[in-house]
């Protein structure tokens, strides 16, 4: 199993469990909000909203929390959010990738900064690790009744690069121009994702001991855990004996 996905199934199982499920929620309220205001209420014609209300039923929020973040986005006067993103290196020369979205910057980079200093991490300059990661579309789909033969070949027509299987889903990736193509084959077989995101895929992996490995995802969590960030990616190989601590 790729590091990606073995991320992709942490994060799955994390949210399923998380007794903090509000701040999953504030995350997705951001993405829905800022969908809005990018393109519209809509959703035929907006794929960004339509990901983010798919990708909200997937974390199982309730629709009446998804119908007052298309209100608030479509609320002139409601705040305004700025997508920003930061990129720096945690002990071990682990790189990592953070995608927030703020209305505050001063407070986010402040949060942010604070994070990699307290823990012996350098915050970089924008577009100082581009080149480390490569941004993909990772779609997570239920098995269910499906036929994997005739599933794959469907993925494969819709651009799939790669499909695992990961528990009771697979896991396609796709290369990030052909993020709409699949979301568009998907919608057409009636499949509903339980996540659609493009993701940051780091074209190397460092393998850490398990020790120093679980230090890292523990720093992961924390600006996980900051409300401004939406996503943090990184290139620490997940390895079958982390996975068995997390």
């Amino acid at each position: 199993m790729s590091g990606h996905s073995k991320w992709s199934t942490i994060k799955r199982k994390k949210g399923a469990a998380d007794a903090k499920r509000s701040k999953i929620f504030s995350k997705i309220v951001k993405d829905i909000t800022v969908a809005v205001k990018e393109g519209g209420a809509d959703v035929d014609n907006n794929p960004r909203l339509r990901l983010a209300i798919a990708n909200a039923k997937g974390a199982s929020m309730p629709k009446d929390n998804i119908e007052r973040a298309i209100s608030k986005g479509k609320d002139k006067d409601s705040a305004s959010f700025t997508e920003l993103t930061y990129e720096g290196y945690l002990s071990h020369g682990i790189a990592i990738y953070i995608e927030c979205t703020t209305d505050n910057q001063q407070r986010t980079v402040s949060n942010i900064r604070a994070i990699f200093n307290k823990y012996s991490g350098n915050l970089g300059t924008n577009g100082s690790l581009s080149f480390m990661f490569e941004r993909k579309g990772v779609f997570l789909v239920p098995k269910g009744e499906l036929d994997q033969d005739d599933f794959e070949l469907e993925m494969i027509d819709g651009g799939a690069e790669d499909i695992e299987i990961e528990d009771d889903f697979f896991s396609v990736t796709t290369a990030m121009e052909d993020f709409g193509n699949m979301q568009k084959k998907l919608e057409e077989m009636g499949i509903e994702p339980e996540n659609a995101e493009l993701q940051r895929i780091p074209h190397d992996t460092v393998k850490l001991e398990k020790g120093d490995a679980l230090k890292i995802l523990k720093v992961v969590e924390l600006f996980e855990d900051d409300d401004d960030v939406q996503k943090v990616f990184h290139n620490l190989e997940i390895t079958d004996e982390v996975m068995e601590e997390m």
